[in-house]
């Protein structure tokens, strides 16, 4: 018998719970059938405040549809529908449930109009919707929308809001964009001084134009906090600035690490000026924009894995051009600095029409993997995952160098080289080979670059052309043929140019750059770090 009475009560809560459901969406869609007799914008505005006065998620999308213009009336029933248009006609769905709802010609519609000012009227009702949605980056997304547009009649949904929010963060965003529509209403002064104080602590730059206008607008007690908390908001911003800067200067600095290492080996163990260094960058960021390619048309789902399968691919084609140029031309120039600068000019300028004729002279596109898109935020500091993953990748390509120079019976060799080549040669080193696969190094170190580069920058016959000049400076800067002086070399022009580039342009900066290393090099002739040993000193 209790078993039949909980069956009923439960079967009675389940109807009263339907029957409610149903008489609420039968309000709404009465509400909704009030477009089709609104007069002019004014009264359509005040529909749009009656449905969102309902609280009720579902409006959003009639709402939605009405900012984008796609909200019509058909002409023999008088009823509204959510309308995309398509090739001959205009396929109709429900307002409410999104179901298909058949279609019908533009002749048979009447078009919704909106204008700027109901659009801003259905922008703050969707933020006021939202702010009861599941999802919690849907309700930051709509504190912080309400907190760019202040409304003195956000203020209260905005108080329930934070009454039923569980989340700490979130709810602190809701606060803050209370705050703002509270500075923007008739509360008192000492309602103001708090939510000013409160936007304080927020200390970003939209607080500080959110009180910049209230400096104008305000008086007396509020003025003056406004003031004193703006003052306050700046300095700390300067700060952030600074931090800003020294990274944006690391991600230069990572980016001429990976361009620069490959010619500090070449240049360091052979003393071969290679003009076609930047064009070994330049096959590295095109092997990747091939195997892109491959990967679309043939394994979509292998995308993200791209950059993966592009490292090897471009170090190999990179150390094959390289071994070539070597073996082929530069083998003949040793001992000839100016003639292997001509000769290496001239590969240079060839590689890149061959690229032209093969490719094209436009740039191609290279996507990002997904693990490589999107930024995140530190305090004040906007971080991008593809420069954060590029200084990875070039220390990690650094720490690899390194243990091979060190630890590697060819590093040994290679050393050796550098140091003595003639008492190398003695010993039973083929120093020919050496400076065959030296080269190969460098250049294929160089291509593994040019994947990293082709995810920041434009790939074109021309990418590695913006890069050799800094990257010549960085070799020389550091100490020729030093790896610990490429890395400090490195982060230290990238840090000098960002803090210059604000005051001084980047052009102009870059001159400054140059002509504080023309006279470090007075001073210091082999770099910060200079080899030690008979033939370099020699």
């Amino acid at each position: 018998m209790k078993i039949f009475r909980a069956i009923g009560l439960t079967l009675l809560f389940l109807l009263t719970t339907l029957s409610c459901s149903g008489a609420a969406e039968a309000d709404l869609r009465a509400l909704i059938a009030k477009f089709a007799t609104a007069a002019d914008f004014s009264e359509t505005g005040v529909i749009v405040r009656e449905l969102t006065a309902t609280g009720d998620p579902a409006v959003e999308r009639p709402l939605a549809a009405l900012a984008e213009g796609n909200l019509y009336i058909r002409a023999a029933d008088s009823m509204v529908f959510v309308g995309k248009e398509g090739s001959d006609s205009i396929q109709l769905f429900d307002p409410l449930s999104g179901e298909a709802a058949g279609e019908a010609s533009a002749d048979d519609l009447t078009q919704i109009g909106v204008n700027n000012t109901l659009r801003r009227t259905i922008r703050d009702a969707l933020g006021t919707l939202t702010l009861g949605s599941k999802d919690p980056t849907v309700r930051i997304a709509a504190a912080n929308t309400m907190f760019k547009t202040p409304d003195a009649a956000n203020v209260e949904p905005l108080d329930a809001a934070i009454a039923s929010e569980t989340v700490a963060s979130v709810k602190a965003l809701l606060e803050q964009a209370r705050g703002a529509s509270i500075l923007v209403s008739d509360k008192p002064d000492a309602d103001k001084l708090a939510a000013i104080a409160l936007i304080g602590a927020r200390g970003d730059r939209n607080a500080v134009s959110l009180l910049t206008s209230v400096e104008a607008n305000a008086s007396g007690a509020v003025k003056e906090a406004a003031t004193a908390t703006i003052a306050s908001i700046n300095s700390t911003l300067a700060f952030w600035d600074a931090g800003q800067n020294i990274w944006y200067g690391i991600s230069l600095g990572s980016v001429l690490l990976l361009a620069a290492i490959g010619l500090a080996i070449t240049f360091g163990v052979m003393g071969v000026i290679n003009m076609a260094h930047g064009e070994m960058v330049m096959l590295g960021a095109y092997t990747t924009f091939v195997v892109q390619q491959v990967i679309r048309t043939s394994f979509p789902g292998l995308f993200d894995w791209s950059l993966v399968i592009a490292l090897p691919l471009a170090f190999l084609v990179a150390a094959l051009v390289g071994l070539a140029i070597e073996r082929g031309i530069i083998r003949f120039l040793y001992g000839r600095p100016l003639e292997t600068l001509l000769a290496t000019w001239g590969v240079s300028l060839i590689l890149q029409q061959a690229v032209r004729t093969i490719f094209g002279p436009t740039n191609q596109e290279v996507g990002n993997p997904s693990w490589m898109s999107g930024s995140f935020d530190i305090g004040q500091l906007a971080i991008t995952w593809n420069r954060l993953w590029i200084l990875v990748f070039a220390l990690a390509a650094f720490i690899v160098l390194l243990y091979v120079m060190k630890r590697t019976p060819w590093g040994l060799q290679m050393r050796a080289v550098t140091a003595n080549r003639r008492m190398a040669a003695s010993m039973g080193i083929k120093t020919p080979w050496v400076d065959a696969l030296t080269f190969a190094l460098g250049s294929g170190i160089a291509g593994i670059a040019g994947v990293a580069l082709s995810q920041i920058d434009n790939v074109s016959p021309n990418l590695g052309r913006g890069y050799i000049i800094d990257s010549f400076m960085v070799v020389v800067f550091g100490g020729v043929g030093n790896l610990w002086g490429t890395l400090v070399g490195a982060f230290s022009l990238g840090i000098v140019n960002k803090f210059l580039e604000p005051y001084a342009g980047a052009v102009l900066g870059k001159i400054v750059v140059l002509v504080l290393i023309i006279l470090f090099i007075q001073k210091r002739p082999r770099g910060l770090f200079a080899l030690k040993g008979r033939a370099v000193e020699a």
